[in-house]
């Protein structure tokens, strides 16, 4: 039976409409929605080009953070050493986990949204199970979920995140509530080295002993911080020449004790982030959060704002996005 002239019309009209939004779909929301993945290969790496920054998380298929980081736009390199948002130290009072995180042995996995996710099981001589989820939120920012599972009773547990930079991002910055450069108001503190060659910036006075315990001066490579402003929030920074690039580390102030760095031009150039800072009881479960957004001319007042809306992100998720839980 032959169509109706006018029904044809209609129906090649709707293909038309419906290949224009299946294409528009694949350019925008499609393409970006590819580029916020990670890649994995068969040296058990995992990949990634936002098309903004560009790398490789798990290098040569070891226990390390983000590697042979690019930006893009320029094709300046981002990081050196040990990587961006790598597990570094681990700690319970008065006791170190080896070396390094890197150093132990995990799995990753590929989630379905394009997340990666790496694992560190219990061992030994750790009574814990340790897991890091990477999932990027846009081209120049990436969020990071470390959980924890306790296998015995463990005291104010520690996971040291730290993040190594280029050369390019000389100065750090850490958000204190009464900086001495600022008549005492809360303000982004450069780490000068009149102030010490190691800087740590604690929540409050509270979690100054859990630095204080002797965690930090077990071997190999103890540490002697100084004792820095309280924290006005767990923000802190690296950047370069005015208006150019920033690294701008964050963390909800619950997931977050403290923030460290070197001396501004320290051979490290590196930022740090420490973790949890509680008490966990056998079968615990526990979250912490963390994020970094890498962008050009980023004011202090700038920063502060990616950090507000970052908390306001948080707060509209369901409050079981970070519940504490025994198993």
């Amino acid at each position: 039976m032959a169509a109706n002239p006018a029904s044809r019309h209609r129906f090649i009209g709707a293909l038309v409409a419906a290949a224009m939004a299946f294409f528009a779909g694949i350019g925008v929301g499609g393409e970006t929605s590819r580029k916020l993945t990670f890649v994995p290969n068969d040296k058990g790496e995992y990949t990634f080009d936002t098309g903004v920054l560009r790398g490789t998380l798990r290098q040569g298929g070891k226990s390390q953070g983000l590697s042979s980081v690019t930006y893009v736009p320029t094709g300046a390199r981002l990081d050196r050493s040990m990587g961006i948002l790598s597990y570094y130290r681990v700690f319970t009072t008065n006791k170190r986990y080896g070396v390094g995180a890197w150093d132990w042995p995990s799995t990753a996995k590929l989630l379905p949204d394009g997340a990666a996710q790496v694992t560190w099981p219990e061992a030994a001589d750790r009574p814990f199970e340790m897991t890091a989820l990477y999932r990027w939120k846009d081209p120049q920012t990436i969020d990071v979920e470390t959980t924890v599972t306790a296998h015995q009773d463990v005291s104010k547990f520690e996971s040291f995140l730290a993040s190594y930079f280029e050369a390019a991002f000389p100065t750090p910055c850490v958000y204190v509530q009464e900086s001495p450069e600022a008549q005492g108001k809360p303000s982004l503190l450069p780490a000068k080295k009149t102030y010490g060659d190691w800087q740590m910036f604690p929540r409050d006075k509270q979690v100054v002993p859990i630095i204080r315990d002797g965690r930090w001066g077990l071997e190999p490579n103890p540490v002697s911080w100084t004792i820095m402003p309280h924290l006005a929030a767990p923000i802190g920074l690296r950047r370069g020449t005015p208006g150019g690039l920033a690294a701008v580390l964050m963390a909800p102030p619950e997931d977050c004790f403290a923030v460290a760095t070197p001396y501004e031009g320290e051979s490290h150039y590196s930022l740090y982030i420490a973790l949890f800072g509680r008490d966990l009881k056998a079968g615990e479960t526990a979250k912490a959060r963390t994020r970094l957004v890498i962008a050009t001319g980023i004011s202090d007042e700038q920063a502060i704002t990616l950090y507000q809306q970052y908390l306001k992100e948080l707060s509209t998720k369901a409050p079981s996005d970070n519940t504490t839980s025994a198993r």
